[in-house]
């Protein structure tokens, strides 16, 4: 049997279990888009493939179980995006006017025309940097009518929600899309959202983003901001400083690779993505609020006592250091994630963080 042959015939046999697969998936309730990665990820890596090779899988069979009128009966709104040409804007522009809304933008050269473009508007949607957000809301706010639903898609939410909640009269809500403006489509995505006053008046936007394949996460604002100095802001200052530390010792990453684990891979390939980023938006999430300035500076301070106990060869301290911090992870993770889930949690999203951030 040639190579052909046998491609064809794999292809065949790959093409029978997906049909199996989402025969399943549709004759029972489905598990989450995480549950269903997570449950399969140490296959993955013995295998040696990618999870980005397995989600595409997974999402696929998810897309082909949305309803195929799901969008189909949407009233055109009126919409306008401040900040619409940026990446995350034109991403949710795109999206928002393939189901027939009438999208427009306002840029900083457009604020003559902010009566024109935000006063007849049902949905005015915030996307502009951190720095600048409260006093965009602010300055829009002024030209709102009261019936027009008002919302950003910012990474912080305390102070952009109090901001619209205070300068508008209308329905506002704080949203939260947890993933950057290089997806495709909302399929298999989370969007944390934060009601803040008549929450009726966004609710075909939510429905949008669910029919689209989107995950929503209700939390408050201060739930939200809690979660992701976690989340977010410590995460880009490991990857940040993953990247300079690479750059400085000049590390051949080609070569690297071709002797690298999956784990070791998908860390390189997050890194990548990270600085294939406009510097503003990672250094803005990192610099978004005072407290994600102090617990990245208590994680550094961590660090530093860690490679103290490295430099000493202090082996009976690093042991230590591991077994509570195994300690913690056995008491509160694996109740939650089986094997490497947090879907439960995240869905839930009340966190109970009781260590002092402020450090």
């Amino acid at each position: 049997m040639t190579n052909s042959d046998q491609l064809k015939k794999t292809d065949q046999s790959l093409i029978a279990l997906l049909s199996d697969r989402i025969s399943l998936l549709a004759a029972s309730e489905q598990p989450s888009l995480d549950e269903q990665l997570a449950n399969v990820a140490p296959f993955l890596a013995q295998a040696g493939i990618p999870e980005s090779v397995w989600a595409s899988v997974v999402n696929s069979c998810h897309a082909t179980l949305i309803p195929k009128s799901a969008t189909n009966h949407i009233t055109p709104r009126q919409i306008t995006i401040i900040g619409g040409r940026g990446r995350m804007g034109r991403l949710f522009k795109e999206q928002l006017s393939l189901v027939g809304n009438n999208v427009s933008v306002l840029e900083h050269e457009d604020w003559d025309y902010a009566d024109q473009l935000l006063s007849q508007a049902d949905l005015v949607l915030v996307s502009v940097p951190i720095e600048y957000t409260v006093d965009v809301i602010k300055r829009a706010a002024k030209y709102l009518a009261p019936t027009t639903a008002l919302c950003d898609i910012t990474s912080v939410k305390i102070q952009p929600t109090q901001a619209m909640l205070e300068h508008h009269s209308g329905p506002v809500m704080g949203l939260h899309p947890m993933f950057g403006p290089n997806i495709k489509s909302f399929l298999g995505q989370k969007v944390v959202v934060c009601p803040g006053r008549n929450d009726e008046s966004f609710q075909w936007l939510l429905e949008f983003l669910k029919s689209k394949g989107g995950e929503l996460i209700v939390c408050t604002p201060e739930e939200h901001d809690q979660m992701m100095v976690i989340i977010q802001a410590t995460q880009h200052f490991c990857r940040f400083s993953l990247g300079v530390f690479l750059a400085q010792v000049k590390v051949d990453i080609e070569q690297s690779l071709t002797m690298s684990t999956p784990n070791y891979r998908q860390e390189i390939d997050i890194v990548k993505r990270l600085f294939s980023q406009n510097p503003n938006l990672c250094v803005d999430i990192m610099l978004a609020t005072e407290e994600r300035c102090n617990t990245i500076s208590f994680l550094a301070k961590t660090y530093s006592r860690l490679a103290r106990l490295v430099a000493r060869k202090d082996r009976d301290a690093l042991i230590q250091e591991f077994e509570n911090t195994q300690s913690f992870f056995e008491e509160k993770i694996n109740s939650f994630i089986q094997p490497l889930n947090t879907t439960a949690l995240q869905r839930d999203f009340k966190p109970q963080m009781h260590t002092n951030m402020s450090i």
